[in-house]
């Protein structure tokens, strides 16, 4: 696979050279020359002095020919404008952005450059992910492919709690696709009892997290 990756960062420099490493043809470009010369001697020819946003630089490196174009400079709208053009100039057909303000995730999808990577949101989900209080948790979103993955614990005392997964009425649209209990997943069978505490993982339509929060959440008093 050709790649081309605009932002020779830490990132970036580690995507090139972890790429690089599975087999991957890469070039890498930065239009900071003290940069390229440094990345240059690790790289050499994979690598190459140049402002992404210019439809020449981009020619000189190959976007023709390209498929997959990664865009994680330190500046939002030089990521968005890299995708972009990538994707309606050159008809590459896959990009990935990094969004350094989460705020700015919007101003992506608005254009229709996805997927979108952002630091900040990645800390974010660990951290609920870590924190119990935070309940259910965002794990990924199938934009494309118009679906959600969620993980929830089971909360004593709920609707699904002691239910066996045949029994649980969960929303259509949603299916329990895996259990984790006392450190341990598994794919549950339909006769598969769900207990409080247990953490179960989720794939659903969009829109259905509050119809699944009231299934695994104990009701107020």
């Amino acid at each position: 696979m050709y790649v081309i990756i605009a932002g020779a960062g830490k990132v970036g420099w580690n995507l090139a050279r972890e790429l690089i490493g599975k087999g991957h043809e890469v070039t890498l470009l930065d239009n900071r020359r003290d940069r390229y010369l440094t990345i240059e001697q690790e790289l050499e020819h994979a690598v190459q002095y140049g402002d992404a946003t210019e439809l020449w630089v981009l020619e000189r490196a190959g976007i023709q020919r390209a498929e997959l174009v990664i865009a994680v400079t330190g500046d939002d709208e030089d990521n968005m404008l890299i995708c972009q053009v990538a994707k309606e100039k050159y008809l590459c057909d896959r990009v990935i952005a990094r969004v350094n303000n989460p705020r700015n995730r919007q101003w992506f999808e608005l254009l229709g450059v996805s997927p979108v990577v952002s630091a900040t949101d990645l800390i974010l989900r660990l951290i609920e992910h870590e924190v119990p209080s935070y309940g259910l948790v965002h794990l990924l979103d199938l934009r494309d492919e118009k679906l959600e993955i969620i993980e929830i614990e089971v909360e004593v005392g709920s609707p699904a709690d002691g239910q066996a997964v045949s029994d649980i009425s969960i929303p259509e649209g949603a299916l329990i696709i895996s259990v984790l209990r006392g450190g341990d997943g598994f794919v549950p069978k339909a006769d598969t009892v769900i207990e409080g505490g247990d953490e179960v993982l989720l794939v659903l339509d969009p829109g259905l997290e509050e119809r699944i929060t009231q299934v695994f959440t104990t009701p107020p008093a």
